[in-house]
């Protein structure tokens, strides 16, 4: 494999590896929620102040998958891994 095709497949892979756990995100919080809702607690509040508890698992679960989006789409690009490539090989000479 080429390096310019090595690094296609990093991002690729990471991209891919975001979209998984966007959809687990998705579907365990929906069935988290659910719980929630057919439960007495929802009347009972236990949790922080007078938030549904499902919400601090997708505040903190999403600040994970925020970093995780940011580094297969914005950080991890071609261009950003070939500009850092280029400064290493000048600081070389």
């Amino acid at each position: 494999m080429s390096t310019n095709d090595e690094i296609l497949w990093h991002i690729a892979k990471k991209r891919a590896s975001f979209k998984k756990q966007l959809l687990s995100y998705i579907l365990v919080n929906c069935f988290l929620w659910g719980v929630w809702f057919l439960s007495d607690d929802r009347y009972t509040h236990l949790s922080f102040g007078s938030a549904p508890w499902p919400v601090w698992v997708m505040f903190w679960w999403g600040i994970g998958l925020a970093f995780s989006f940011a580094g297969a789409y914005i950080v991890n690009t071609k261009e950003s891994i070939r500009e850092e490539f280029e400064k290493l090989k000048k600081q070389q000479h």
